[in-house]
């Protein structure tokens, strides 16, 4: 059996992924690629023991901060953990790489290394939501899918665009659409306002979990590079410090569980919806069929 528990973040969906493993006695393994580093288990919301539910978890916190996985080379990783498993509940936040755990993904061209040298020329010289906007200006669906800081897929999409003419989101349209067969999926939804309260009790209660220290060791360990190239959310505005980071967080965030929400709503139009504050949790069991 294999089940997929989608959903933006601070949906609930790791929650829910425990209690539909605990149900089938299968395992939760994960599909967001930055729950799959090491050394920032706070920023990322990784499951600690207690949210674990004694439910066996696979693909936490195992890549080192060096690593630079691809929605394609992550999702062959995810389906080797997935690979012997009786029953398992996948659960992801980001719908590119779900992509790529479901064999999704388009080829892609190759770019040729003086165009990705001209981009990151560019980065170099400019911050990274002025390129944000000039990706909106060529391709406003797949600028509307990336956080406006998240340098590394932004540089990659202009990348892909200068090489082919073409719009990235295009090229990373898919080669297949729908749930795969074998596959049970359930979108987690709450309703806008409750996932906005969501979001900020989240980044409240990493705050107090030690958010900021956990960054200061990453950076004194060496990582502060590893974290830049990465662009884990929330993480840049605590290196640069100063007043109101957390309030910056809580609004980036806010952003980007909106438009994880509308990917998957897009993208996935047949799933079933679950909203944890308005339904009990027979009725996800009931949606899963389980």
């Amino acid at each position: 059996m294999r089940i997929a528990i989608l959903g933006p973040t601070a949906s609930g969906k790791s929650a829910l992924a425990v209690a539909v493993a605990a149900r089938i006695r299968g395992t939760v393994v994960n599909g967001d690629v930055f729950q799959a580093f090491r050394d920032i288990p706070i920023g990322t919301g990784q499951p600690g023991g207690a949210e674990r539910g004694g439910v066996p978890h696979r693909l936490y916190g195992v890549f080192p901060l060096a690593a630079r996985p691809n929605p394609a080379s992550f999702g062959a990783e995810v389906r080797r953990e997935l690979e012997g498993l009786e029953r398992a509940v996948l659960v992801t936040g980001s719908g590119l790489y779900l992509r790529g755990i479901w064999g999704q993904l388009s080829e892609l061209p190759e770019v040729p290394e003086a165009l990705t040298a001209r981009v990151r020329a560019w980065a170099d010289r400019l911050p990274v939501p002025l390129l944000h906007r000039y990706l909106a200006a060529v391709d406003p669906a797949r600028a509307a899918a990336l956080h406006p800081r998240d340098g590394s897929r932004i540089q990659r999409a202009l990348a892909l665009h200068l090489a082919t003419g073409r719009r990235p989101g295009e090229l990373l349209s898919g080669v297949a659409r729908g749930v795969p067969e074998g596959w049970r999926a359930l979108l987690v939804l709450p309703s806008r306002e409750a996932q906005r309260r969501r979001v900020a009790a989240r980044v409240r209660a990493m705050v107090e979990a030690g958010w900021e220290a956990e960054v200061a060791a990453a950076v004194a360990a060496g990582h502060g590079e590893d974290l830049r190239a990465l662009r884990p959310l929330g993480y840049l505005d605590w290196m640069e410090g100063g007043a109101g980071a957390e309030e910056r967080i809580v609004r980036a965030t806010q952003a980007y569980a909106k438009r994880q929400a509308t990917f998957f709503r897009n993208q996935w139009p047949e799933l079933l919806c679950w909203d944890p504050d308005g339904e009990p949790l027979e009725a996800a069991f009931a949606h899963l069929g389980i």
